[in-house]
């Protein structure tokens, strides 16, 4: 065992190690973050969090805390930030084959195989490095868990306790979402514990409703002074309407009812795609105790989440341990056969063609121009990685090994070579960051045309926000008060770039940034590609 958990920190570690070289924090969503983190601390104000000199009310302050808390030990430096989701990660990894234990004590190969399932997952794969708040809600979502179920089991008052620090925890990360993860799961428990008889079930519900309490207790501590400090508008955001409107009227990422459901094979990559889990969950009648658990908590949640009309794909990652562990128990009778990872590996070198297909054709359709400098060394690659899985059979771990190795080996190849690596600069804000920072030095004023997310601040360390300007018509007004001033603004490809002779440029995701003086902005308006009602 003991080598098993090695090897799995090791996968981790290499994995972390990879992300940091070969990577920056990609905007928007990263930079956004950690900017807010700086701000924090460049105000030195931990109560209420800033983003461009407005309270930031989107998230709550957990994990700016812990970068600023490494950073206070550390120094100010860039891994700092994007080693803290890991940790979590990691974390979630070792409470996942500590659930194993409890729900399934005589079945010991469930505890080895439930955390390498979850660390082979894709979507947790690239998630395991990326500088969000998931990988804190998927940790204290099994926080709550195992206190559910220390409390089921062992009938103390310690599994109360950690229910209630985990709905703390999350509800300091990310919010009231830590309440559709855990709730479902403990109100159902007539249904899962039918066999155990854990106190009476009035005594259950008033042990849930004293967690809860103590949750909300841990966060209010932050929340009512931030409130009072934040104003009014700050006060309305954090208690209810951001929360409100993500679920009933989403103001981003509004998606239909079935959004997930096509997405789970690829989410789930590639677990969904391997044979002997499907044989495995066909034999899983009766329903034993651990079943039932994984089920009443993966259930629920997955269908709330599917009512909710804001909806991306990182938001179902507390969920993936349930998975891992259901898959984890199917495969434990399983004996895998030659050819069981064929749809994978069809997947894989459909994704590995799309790869190859697109140069070719970037110029015939609206894609960012750096599509056309994918090399076929990285779908090459994929396909003989494949191959080889397809090809090569072991045993029960070793197949779940090989598999997970493959998911990592996918994404690394796919992610950080065949995109990060293709797209240049283009999701690497160090370069413009770096001259806004001398700009800012030499005291000249910079505004950003449109909506700023804060996505030079914290990586070129600038000290004062761009000045954002909302329309078009209001940039010659800034002009004329900040004549030496630069103005910082986005074109699509279609605009010849060197016919407005900007002070700087660069590949920005599928579009260029520029960095532009008076006299270019004017040439700006006046060429006839520009279209005004695009900024």
């Amino acid at each position: 065992m003991y080598r098993h958990n090695l090897a799995i920190a090791g996968l981790w570690l290499l994995l972390v190690i990879i992300a940091l070289n070969f990577r920056s924090y990609i905007p928007i969503d990263e930079t956004r973050y950690v900017a807010v983190a700086w701000n924090m601390w460049l105000r030195g104000d931990y109560l209420v969090p800033y983003l461009n000199n407005i309270p930031y009310s989107h998230k709550p302050p957990l994990l700016f805390w812990l970068m600023n808390a490494g950073w206070a030990v550390l120094g100010v430096n860039d891994w700092w930030p994007r080693l803290v989701p890991s940790l979590f990660a990691l974390g979630s990894v070792s409470l996942t084959a500590r659930l194993a234990r409890r729900l399934w004590p005589h079945q010991t190969q469930i505890e080895k195989i439930a955390p390498v399932i979850l660390l082979g997952c894709a979507l947790w794969t690239v998630f395991t490095t990326a500088t969000m708040f998931d990988m804190m809600v998927a940790f204290f979502t099994l926080l709550g868990m195992l206190g559910i179920l220390i409390a089921c089991q062992e009938k103390t008052i310690q599994g109360w306790f950690l229910l209630g620090l985990a709905i703390g925890g999350g509800l300091l990360a990310k919010g009231p979402a830590i309440l559709m993860q855990l709730l479902p799961l403990a109100i159902l428990a007539p249904w899962w514990a039918r066999d155990t008889k854990p106190y009476s079930w009035r005594r259950w519900m008033g042990g849930v409703l004293l967690a809860i309490l103590l949750g909300v207790t841990i966060a209010l501590i932050w929340a009512i002074p931030a409130g009072i400090r934040g104003g009014a508008e700050y006060q309305h955001a954090i208690f209810w309407g951001q929360t409100a409107d993500r679920m009933v009227n989403s103001f981003a990422h509004r998606r239909p009812l079935w959004w997930y459901l096509p997405l789970l094979p690829l989410l789930l990559f590639p677990w969904l795609l391997w044979l002997p889990v499907w044989r495995g969950l066909r034999q899983l009648t009766p329903l034993d105790f651990g079943v039932r658990f994984c089920l009443a908590w993966l259930v629920p949640v997955f269908i709330a989440f599917s009512l909710i009309s804001g909806k991306q794909v990182h938001y179902l990652l507390p969920i993936f341990p349930a998975f891992a562990l259901l898959a984890a128990r199917a495969l434990v009778c399983e004996v895998p056969r030659r050819l069981d990872s064929w749809p994978a590996t069809l997947v894989i070198i459909i994704v590995a063609g799309v790869l190859l297909y697109l140069p070719s054709h970037v110029h015939s359709r609206q894609m960012a121009t750096w599509i056309g400098s994918l090399s076929i060394w990285p779908s090459s690659l994929l396909i003989v990685f494949a191959m080889a899985g397809l090809l090569w059979r072991g045993r029960l771990m070793v197949e779940v090994w090989k598999l997970t190795l493959l998911s990592a080996a996918v994404v690394c190849v796919m992610l950080y070579w065949a995109i990060i690596h293709s797209s240049g600069y283009a999701y690497d804000m160090h370069p413009i960051a770096q001259h806004l920072k001398a700009l800012q030095d030499r005291n000249i004023p910079l505004a950003h045309l449109g909506k700023y997310a804060g996505q030079y601040q914290f990586v070129g360390r600038l000290t004062r926000e761009p000045e954002v300007i909302e329309y078009n018509r209001k940039v010659n007004d800034w002009f004329a008060v900040h004549p030496d001033g630069r103005l910082i603004l986005y074109f699509s490809a279609e605009l010849p770039l060197q016919e407005i002779q900007p002070e700087y440029t660069q590949a920005y995701r599928g579009d260029h940034v520029v960095v532009v003086g008076r006299k270019s902005w004017d040439l700006v308006l006046k060429h006839p590609k520009y279209r005004p009602d695009k900024q």
